[in-house]
């Protein structure tokens, strides 16, 4: 199985119930959805390249050629993480669940437990692999920044992600509705009430403002009126200037 891979490289994740531990990034192509603070580029069949770091922090890339095998792929995998002890291997987008056999192949050949960060749409894509999934980083994508809303989706998804240890992150912003936070609170409390439910400043992109302190206490003492665990925590990495 071969697919186009965006980058492989060694960072520490930045976001969410796991920021700070240290992982390898597999960034596969391809989304289903349509953010408007999206900030890759993620179109299948647009990387005639993947970008590698030669050395887990060095933030020197090579270039090697698509589409990487499996095998190859969990080659160049343990080469980066050396020895240098890794939390997880995350496999992130795009939407990495448009890739299931790569995934579940990948999984075979690596020691790493599997991290997936994912939209929180394609359920049945999830149940297709779940069996090799260790983490899951769900988002809940609000209206305002999608063509069409996807409540649904994230319920069915959310019913099939809680057999693993899995959280959910909301990227709120100044023009994120009150109404869309308590949607979306609702949503883990009737599927999942013990699930952590993460709030993510934007980090402003594609006409998307940053939410103020105020908006973001407010959003969040709506939020814990249906789930008890509601952090708020922005993107760690960027304000390092890691990749």
């Amino acid at each position: 199985m071969c697919e186009n891979i965006i980058e492989i490289f060694s960072s520490i994740q930045g976001e969410g119930k796991y920021v700070g531990c240290r992982q390898v990034f597999v960034r596969l192509e391809g989304c289903n959805l349509d953010c408007t603070y999206c900030d890759t580029e993620n179109e299948i069949g647009r990387h005639p390249h993947c970008m590698v770091e030669e050395d887990a922090g060095s933030h020197a890339l090579i270039s090697y050629e698509n589409p990487l095998s499996a095998q190859r792929t969990a080659e160049i995998i343990a080469r980066i993480v050396g020895d240098v002890p890794h939390h997880s291997l995350s496999m992130t987008g795009g939407e990495p669940l448009l890739h299931v056999p790569f995934i579940r192949e990948l999984a075979a050949r690596v020691s790493l437990p599997i991290f997936l960060e994912t939209n929180g749409t394609l359920d049945k894509a999830l149940a297709e692999c779940i069996d090799c999934i260790d983490f899951i980083s769900m988002d809940i994508k609000l209206p305002d920044v999608l063509s069409v809303p996807v409540w649904d989706a994230h319920a069915r998804f959310l019913a099939v992600a809680r057999a693993k240890d899995v959280y959910v992150k909301i990227v709120v912003a100044a023009e994120t509705a009150d109404d869309d936070i308590v949607t979306a609170a609702r949503i883990v409390a009737d599927t999942a009430p013990e699930t952590l439910l993460i709030l993510q400043p934007v980090t402003p992109y594609g006409g998307c403002t940053a939410p103020t302190p105020e908006h973001l206490l407010a959003f969040q003492r709506l939020a814990l009126r249906h789930v008890s665990d509601v952090r708020i925590i922005p993107q760690t990495h960027r304000m390092m200037d890691l990749l």
